[in-house]
């Protein structure tokens, strides 16, 4: 067995799958389905495992599964059903306004709307056009073409990343998927925390329609059974110690446990099982090594320098400290030195911030004050850079979240 088989980051990890901890969920995600009356809006931070669990209590068949990256308006939404489904939609905007609808494939028609089967035996050509008529009609059509075709039957429309999809586009959508839902139709929105009420905040006649599965990160005991279930099937014997610390640099993510250990079997020249077994213990240079290769797929650089910069001085220079290794720098430089330190965490209270930048510096450290803004800048900086929630600064309770493990793996290992 290949070692790109056993581990999957990003993938579904036939091999790997850990759920015991998932059971109840699963069950849940099932109940409300088969319900029929609701919307099932799944909510849990970046690369916690989320779409791996909808994948595995469903099924790849039943699933249509569309991302919510670039989607600008409902239509462009419904076009990537239509692609799935392997029914071919195209519109065409004329310059003088005339807009028009082809499509290939064996058709139906009702109320003068066209549609395509793909699935369907034999093939035909038909299309309309009207002077009039504008983009946004059209998608209406699109809805109601959608409908007809999932209404009904076992396909689930798992709608991944909803808080992409521009704002204005998710309260048209948030106001169809509440009718598509009454007409037979099944949805799944998968969201970060910070954008959970997304869809609810585009219709708020779906409260009271919507059932929430919450995700967090994972445990260490959990996801120590990725590792240990994995290793096994290559015929790696990894020490306890060695599963901790890959376990400790995952930030809680499954999918960076996965990227950890398979870049462990490529730095042990381990592709496929061994025929003999393979002694993978705690070593501080091989353990460079697997990071310093996971950061490849972790690139951060723009954003951080940003960062690093921080927001642009008018008059003089902010102050510069210097650190008990010899380096200097401003508190932004010390905010992402401080964050980067050990033990690795995902959330930060005032106090450990302070405790942390202090702790790096010789002689003179920044105020409370100034690390508290620090950190509040960097977090509009970084946000504003990525286009999405990264980082999150709660005013009201000094608290600084980073929303990426990757970001976190990135500063601690750059």
């Amino acid at each position: 067995m290949k070692a790109t088989e056993v581990f999957i980051p990003g993938g579904y990890p036939n091999h790997t799958l850990v759920e015991d901890h998932l059971v109840s969920k699963q069950q849940q995600l099932i109940d409300t389905l088969e319900m029929g009356t609701m919307l099932i809006s799944i909510s849990g931070p970046s690369k916690s495992g989320k779409t791996v669990f909808v994948k595995k209590v469903l099924g790849t068949q039943r699933l249509i599964e569309v991302t919510g990256a670039g989607v600008q308006s409902a239509n462009d939404l419904w076009k990537r059903v239509f692609d799935i489904l392997g029914v071919p939609v195209t519109q065409v905007q004329s310059k003088t306004g005339t807009s028009s609808f082809s499509s290939t494939g064996e058709l139906s028609a009702q109320a003068g709307v066209i549609l395509a089967k793909g699935s369907l035996k034999g093939s035909a050509s038909a299309g309309y056009s009207t002077a009039d008529q504008t983009s946004e009609s059209f998608a209406i059509d699109l809805f109601q073409l959608m409908k007809r075709e999932i209404a009904n039957t076992d396909y689930v429309i798992f709608i991944d990343d909803f808080h992409y999809i521009a704002k204005e586009a998710q309260a048209e959508l948030s106001r169809q998927i509440k009718d598509a839902i009454a007409n037979g139709c099944k949805f799944i929105c998968a969201s970060v925390p910070y954008h959970s009420d997304d869809v609810l905040r585009g219709n708020s006649d779906l409260r009271g329609r919507i059932f929430n599965i919450d995700f967090d990160y994972w445990d260490e005991s959990t996801l120590k059974i990725i590792a240990q279930k994995g290793f096994k099937l290559l015929n790696i014997d990894a020490s306890d110690e060695v599963i901790s610390e890959l376990v400790k640099e995952s930030a809680g993510s499954p999918q960076l446990m996965q990227y950890l250990c398979l870049n462990s079997c490529f730095e042990m020249n381990v592709r496929e099982t061994s025929d003999t077994s393979i002694k993978y213990q705690k070593d501080i240079a091989t353990l460079q090594r697997v990071c310093k290769r996971t950061l490849q797929s972790a690139d951060y650089s723009t954003i951080v320098d940003k960062m690093r910069e921080g927001p642009k001085v008018r008059g003089s220079d902010r102050k510069s400290y210097i650190s008990k290794d010899g380096w200097q720098g401003d508190v932004y430089v010390f905010l992402l030195k401080a964050i980067a330190s050990n033990p690795p965490t995902l959330t930060f209270r005032y106090s450990d911030l302070v405790s942390r930048v202090t702790s790096l510096c010789h002689g003179d450290s920044p105020s409370g004050s100034s690390i508290t803004s620090a950190c509040q800048h960097s977090t509009a900086i970084a946000n504003d850079a990525a286009n999405s929630s990264i980082i999150e600064w709660d005013q009201e309770s000094d608290v600084l979240d980073i929303r990426d493990p990757y970001l976190l793996f990135y500063l601690r290992w750059i």
